[in-house]
């Protein structure tokens, strides 16, 4: 990482950021006094942006990259607000992975076209980076790109990868950057899990950071612009106000709309950053049911699986013995046998911790346990270290030893870009 040589370079920025939208000691105020107990009101980044008139878009042709989560407290679509709004000059959508308007499946994108809503030109962002990514800007004719999708708290949640790709196209195009925060909604009290390796990037992973980051999407793009573009962007953030750390999701009054087809509920985002490593096996990770990445199985898996995990006493989850038929993906149609997690504390609970003991005690109690034959849990985790000490006999306390080092260090570097209580 280059933190110490690039500081110099974002203080202008980070100085414009804080006057037009608010010092992060201001957003992150919201706490009673001592002994007292005060309802908090949150607000989004839009919704600050709004309530001060768009003046941190004043006079710009703007651009928004966003999806179906980009939505107020009362559910309007915030593409749908702000062209309603002759406060701001919206001149083009940019949809990512889904599409704008959430019409295509994972591994899918919408197109160019023009939304029947707004008359809108949409432009597809969905695996493009770089330069060509740049020429979508160029060609929208906008002056400032906008961000608002909400995330789900993992390095492999692919849309933190289209702020980083979309703020380096921006970069090379000319053009302004700016983040709308949403909360993350498995709270940002801490980093967990493996560092990403370089050498293991792809667009589950661009950078260095750890599995479950703990960062709000406004915290990343800072990070992302001091530590990881090859030079900065100009860039301004519009935080939220009311939002502590320790917060979940349901904190924030927010309807939960599914930032993809798989994310159907917070429950979903709460133990998505451990058992989507299940995709890197040939276990079922729970697509093609209603609880994704909390029902897990395979054919020839019994109640052996579900009694080893629960004797872990890992904590703040349950394992409960499972069957289910997958309507599509993995064993489509057919009846396997696994487990549901069920997280009664989830404060308590690690995600990262669980998903890697359920990979451990899957091995052991089925024979038929394997990992997918392009090795992706590799990009998954970051690294070979998770297959290899499994594959080698470790046990899920020593698997999880053998990242401490690298994400302390993370951690180290992380908190210079935390920018709430």
């Amino acid at each position: 990482m280059h933190r110490l040589s690039r500081r110099s370079l974002l203080a202008a920025t980070t100085t414009a950021a804080a006057i037009s939208t608010g010092t992060p000691a201001t957003a992150a105020t919201g706490a009673a006094p001592a002994g007292k107990t005060a309802a908090r009101r949150f607000r989004t980044g839009f919704d600050r942006l709004a309530a001060d008139g768009y003046s941190v878009l004043e006079g710009d042709r703007t651009g928004i990259v966003t999806n179906p989560t980009g939505v107020t407290k009362d559910a309007r679509h915030i593409v749908d607000v702000m062209h309603a709004d002759d406060r701001v000059n919206l001149v083009a959508v940019f949809g990512p992975e889904h599409g704008f308007r959430g019409t295509a499946q994972a591994g899918g994108s919408e197109g160019r076209y023009d939304d029947p809503a707004t008359g809108l030109p949409v432009y597809d962002t969905y695996l493009k980076s770089g330069q060509p990514l740049a020429d979508v800007f160029t060609a929208s004719g906008v002056d400032t790109v906008v961000f608002d999708i909400q995330d789900a708290g993992a390095r492999f949640y692919t849309y933190i990868w289209t702020l980083y790709d979309c703020m380096d196209a921006a970069r090379i195009a000319g053009k302004r950057f700016v983040v709308l925060d949403r909360p993350n909604p498995v709270t940002g009290r801490g980093a967990y899990g493996p560092v990403l390796h370089k050498e293991f990037a792809t667009f589950v992973g661009r950078e260095p950071i750890s599995q479950a980051h703990g960062m709000t999407v406004a915290e990343l793009a800072r990070l992302f612009n001091t530590e990881f573009l090859a030079e900065p962007v100009p860039l301004e953030t519009v935080l939220m106000s009311g939002w502590r750390r320790s917060d979940f999701y349901d904190a924030s009054g927010l309807p939960w709309v599914p930032p993809s087809p798989n994310m159907p509920t917070p429950d979903t985002a709460l133990v998505y950053s451990g058992t989507c490593l299940f995709e890197g096996t040939n276990l079922s990770e729970g697509r093609g049911t209603t609880r994704p990445f909390e029902l897990l199985g395979a054919e020839g898996i019994d109640r052996r699986w579900a009694a080893e995990a629960e004797q872990l006493g890992l904590p703040g989850v349950h394992f409960r013995e499972a069957y289910f038929a997958p309507t599509f993906s993995k064993f489509q149609g057919r009846t396997v046998g696994g487990v549901q997690l069920h997280v009664h504390d989830r404060a308590a609970y690690d995600p990262v911790r669980t998903g890697i003991a359920l990979l451990v005690t899957a091995r052991q109690v089925w024979s038929g346990f394997a990992w997918r034959p392009d090795n992706w849990i590799d990009k998954l985790t970051g690294s070979a270290l998770v297959r290899t000490m499994i594959d080698a006999g470790a046990t899920a306390d020593e698997v999880v030893a053998g990242w401490q080092d690298e994400l302390a260090a993370f951690r180290s570097v992380r908190k210079e870009y935390l920018l709430y209580r």
